[in-house]
């Protein structure tokens, strides 16, 4: 026997319902510093950090280029595309 049940609801109703945290104000909060670094620039120091805190482990322990990088970007793409 096979029993299919539809619910009809918003993310934030299920959120809700499951108990999972209210992620908004924090994603607001994140918004907020993201626009303001954007619209006053980023450093290049600013930019170091969101390449490691982005770059595999292994990427970052072994040295490898950023033609590494790249192509890890383009396999992730082709993958996610199918």
């Amino acid at each position: 026997m096979k029993i299919t049940v539809d619910i009809d609801c918003t993310p934030e109703e299920a959120r809700t319902f499951l108990g999972l945290p209210d992620m908004k104000p924090f994603h607001n909060a994140f918004m907020q510093k993201m626009r303001e670094k954007m619209s006053s620039g980023l450093s290049s120091d600013d930019m170091q950090k969101m390449f490691d805190l982005w770059m595999t482990p292994g990427l970052k322990q072994a040295g490898q280029s950023m033609e590494a990088f790249q192509n890890m970007f383009w396999n992730a793409s082709k993958t996610s595309n199918k």
